[in-house]
């Protein structure tokens, strides 16, 4: 004990100072895109045919980009000599609603805090139950991150449990394949009510790069309500975080 104490003091306070301060991110930190359709020419489809999920669309008004499928591999910018597509910095993601991932220009809805009755009750105490139905465990690592010193997600009433009876909601990772779909349902159906649930990365918001495939159902919000969407392949934490914080009414 004596030792462990004596590490912490050598290792000083590591806990990040976000939300009270901006995050440092990396350096090669992918954020949300900006569409410049003014730089679009007539005809040109060059970012929607290079956009491996179809998260790119030409619309009336100009390019749309849907983050609820979007991997931010940046094929897209690659592909369009007009840079039309640009990927900031930015970190804030998280929408309330499937619409809402849907960034046209620099406009973006980011997510909404919980009605009266449910912020009340889950705004300072929030336990989940994370599922990963059919995930690669790259978004799952990074939900797990939220838990170490550097985060300390525990410091804003948030944890994860082990048994769906002890959560208010779900978190969940993973495209959510035809074999993980009746555990999905089972493990919503033991929460108990009122619950919440956030669906956290490409795959389980749209199917991510198995969109469409035989034996995937394209995301939790086919058989599921979603109250938080979390894009990104996967998303950072700060990302997660923010996106938490936001539906708790903490930001």
């Amino acid at each position: 004990m004596i030792k462990a104490i004596l590490e912490r003091i050598r290792q000083k306070h590591r806990t990040i100072k976000f939300p009270e301060a901006e995050p440092v991110l990396p350096e090669r930190f992918r954020g949300r895109p900006v569409i410049d359709g003014s730089r679009c020419v007539k005809g040109c489809t060059a970012c929607v045919e290079a956009c491996p999920t179809g998260a790119l669309r030409i619309e009336a008004g100009g390019p749309a980009l849907d983050l609820g499928r979007c991997l931010f591999c940046t094929e897209c910018s690659s592909a369009c000599d007009n840079k039309g597509v640009s990927f900031t910095r930015e970190y804030r993601l998280a929408s309330s609603t499937r619409e809402g991932l849907v960034v046209r220009g620099d406009e973006y809805a980011l997510a909404s805090a919980l009605n009266g009755e449910m912020k009340r009750l889950f705004g300072r105490s929030l336990k989940l139950r994370q599922v990963s139905a059919g995930g690669c465990n790259g978004c799952e690592a990074d939900i797990n991150v939220l838990g170490t010193v550097v985060f300390d997600l525990a410091r804003f009433g948030i944890d994860f449990v082990a048994s769906p009876r002890h959560a208010d909601g779900l978190l969940i990772t993973g495209p959510v394949p035809e074999n993980m779909r009746t555990a999905l349902l089972k493990t919503y159906d033991a929460v108990p009510s009122p619950k919440i649930v956030i669906a956290s990365g490409a795959c389980a918001i749209s199917g991510g790069p198995y969109a469409g495939h035989l034996e995937v159902h394209d995301g939790a919000g086919k058989f599921l309500p979603v109250d938080l969407y979390i894009p990104g392949c996967p998303p950072h934490p700060v990302t997660a975080l923010d996106g938490m914080l936001r539906l708790l009414g903490r930001l």
